[in-house]
């Protein structure tokens, strides 16, 4: 894609707006919906509207993380959760035989049908206007963002602008030794904008990431290969979606496993000399979660074969998603990899894989909101803060996006903390230690995973959604009425004894254990791991009213790991008297003479607005957060700082 040139780039100005959000990928959805969803007057701009949240990549969300970041963005009043619960073709639970904090909803997405009810829903949205446009450069007085200029001339004003750019900041596809500009999907790269903001002084990063080739379903020896179904039981993302609206159980389309084999490593490892991730010419940094095949092969050398799941598109197309099989090989050398795969054989790529390049915002140049350090009331999310995946986008266009309303109407920020949601813990990640490559996800990031789990996004955040106007009263009292009734099935169970029958110590006895003697609760049985709550309502009398299966589904996990639920409780208190410690914004790091040298610098460069944010900063220990902590309780920092002023 080539540079558009113009004689003279003659400005207008436009029109204005309350929030000015530039892209249309998922952290730009979220964003501008939400700005208009809280009454502000918004304008969502993006290169080409055809793109509306398409889906460059795997056509799917959830998994292990991820999905309980499409439930909070919908617990939130976001709108990911409702349009894949509209256009999923397929449907699965993961982890099930695993505990609740690692349980992981996933969809299989109709990737058009996706871009199609998401845009309809934008185009119908009231206060939001969607226009095509490239965005050349900011409007900024006075270090104040005032809104955007295009590629046409268009001066557009606003309160706040949020910038959801994406891969298309300065895109660069490459494939083998072939290289151009473009944006995802060989669509129009945003040129200049990156340059705008290098000159209003932010670091911009290069990293990279990758697709696999697509194929002709109609090619492909499904016989050769392990089916995927989805599940039999309905599960949507949306708590607003009911059981019984969208529910294709008997019309999901499955995925296909097959694997690579030592001909596939081969054809690899004899090409190494052609791939652009060993030649020097892919200079981002890349997902270390996410690598290409031809990264596996090298960086996993003992391995004889690696997963590819065959993914469909949508139900109107034939293009099949190589999952896994990611690449940036020249398009020859992926046709003959892709022959040697089990069920590929004759195969037909109708798209080869790629590897794109494009910039980031470094995100220690941002607040704990969004909003960067360096220009006021502009705001950045998504890929352009260095994140991977579609979840993570979207979680950060939300919180960006209601940032950016939030202050367009002059009211306080939200700030999620690490306890409270995935995204506390992805925003606090990206603010407070930075990211060198294309960040991900991983329940493994999260300290208190057991409270941020994929079942309880709706009593984390459903209170925080309605007091911000994007959850209506009538979800709110729908949610308020849910929270009703697991509180009281839970003091119920408290408050009823199982005696010890003998049809109850029968049952206790064939799972190994030994009779009662005396009677016990009913949440103490409960907590057995050979006991549920449809065994318990053996026992003992059910609840007056019909319990719906979420609300079960709540009983059962806080009764069964309530004691693990009360530890991190307590570990969250604990850090809740360091986030209460708040650090002057005025703060003269270099006058503190007891800091290590490192910690003095990373204090510096991050600026953290608590004492617990800058004990999360790497390079900073323990001693330095005592001597910080120390300063600031005494008020030495603050009388330092204005002694050097007087000076």
């Amino acid at each position: 894609m080539s540079e558009i040139v113009s004689e003279e780039n003659i400005q207008y100005d436009a029109k204005k707006y309350d929030v000015i959000v530039v892209g249309a990928g998922h952290a730009g959805c979220e964003a501008a919906l939400a700005s208009a969803r809280m009454g502000n007057k918004t304008m969502l701009i993006t290169i080409n509207v055809d793109m509306v949240a398409f889906m460059p990549c795997n056509p799917s969300l959830g998994g292990p993380a991820k999905g309980t970041v499409v439930r909070e963005i919908d617990a939130l009043g976001g709108e990911m959760g409702h349009n894949i619960d509209k256009t999923y073709i397929q449907m699965r639970m993961l982890n099930t035989g695993k505990g609740p904090a690692v349980r992981a909803l996933r969809a299989q997405a109709d990737k058009h049908a996706y871009h199609r009810a998401m845009k309809e829903t934008i185009e119908k949205q009231p206060n939001l206007d969607l226009r095509q446009g490239i965005v050349d450069s900011l409007i900024v007085e006075d270090g104040v963002c005032k809104g955007v200029v295009t590629y046409t001339g268009a001066r557009y004003y606003s309160k706040t602008t949020v910038i959801c750019a994406g891969t298309a900041a300065r895109g660069r596809i490459i494939i083998g030794e072939l290289r151009y500009s473009s944006g995802p999907n060989n669509s129009q790269p945003a040129l200049k904008l990156s340059k705008n903001l290098e000159d209003l002084g932010f670091e911009l990063k290069r990293f990279k990431t990758g697709t696999p080739p697509r194929v002709n379903g109609r090619t492909i020896n499904f016989d050769e290969t392990e089916e995927q179904p989805g599940d039999k039981e309905v599960n949507h993302f949306s708590y607003d979606t009911p059981d019984e609206d969208y529910i294709p159980v008997k019309d999901q389309l499955s995925c296909w496993l097959t694997y690579t084999n030592e001909k596939t490593h081969q054809i690899i490892r004899d090409n190494l000399n052609r791939a652009p991730m060993f030649t020097g010419v892919i200079e981002g940094v890349g997902p270390r979660y996410c690598p290409s095949i031809e990264d596996k092969i090298v960086r996993f050398a003992d391995k004889n074969r690696h997963q590819v799941f065959l993914e469909p598109e949508g139900r109107d197309t034939q293009e099949y998603y190589c999952d896994s099989l990611s690449t940036s090989l020249p398009e020859e050398i992926q046709q003959k990899m892709l022959h040697s795969v089990k069920g590929l054989e004759n195969a037909e790529m109708m798209r080869p894989g790629y590897a794109i390049e494009y910039d980031v915002v470094a995100p220690y140049q941002l607040k704990p909101t969004f909003e960067t350090k360096i220009v006021k009331n502009l705001y950045t999310a998504g890929q352009t803060n260095g994140t991977s995946g579609y979840e993570e986008a979207a979680g950060q266009g939300l919180y960006a996006g209601i940032n950016a309303a939030l202050r367009a109407q002059g009211k306080d920020p939200m700030i999620l903390k690490r306890n409270e949601a995935y995204i506390g813990v992805l925003v606090d990640d990206l603010v407070t230690k930075g990211t060198n490559e294309p960040y991900r996800l991983l329940t493994s990031r999260a300290e208190y995973r057991l409270l941020l789990r994929n079942d309880n996004a709706d009593f984390r955040l459903t209170e925080k959604g309605h007091d911000l106007g994007l959850i209506s009263d009538e979800r709110y009292n729908k949610f308020l009425a849910k929270k009703k009734a697991v509180f009281a099935e839970l003091d119920r169970l408290d408050h009823t004894r199982i005696k010890p029958s003998d049809e109850v110590n029968k049952f206790v006895e064939s799972h190994g254990d030994k009779p009662l003697k005396d009677g016990i609760l009913a949440s103490v049985f409960l907590r057995r791991p050979y006991v549920d709550y449809s065994t318990l309502l053996k026992f003992i009398e059910p609840s007056d009213q019909p319990l719906d299966r979420r609300v079960i589904e709540q009983v059962e996990i806080r009764t069964k790991y309530a004691g693990y639920i009360k530890k991190a409780e307590q570990n969250v208190a604990r850090m809740k008297k360091m986030e209460a410690k708040k650090i002057p914004e005025d703060i003269d790091y270099e006058a503190i003479d007891s800091l290590a040298t490192e910690a003095r610098q990373k204090l510096e460069k991050i600026r953290p607005h608590t004492v617990a944010q800058a004990s999360r900063i790497s390079g900073v220990n323990p001693a330095d957060i005592a001597i910080l902590g120390v300063y600031i309780q005494q008020g030495k920092i603050a009388k330092m700082h204005s002694d050097n002023k007087e000076d």
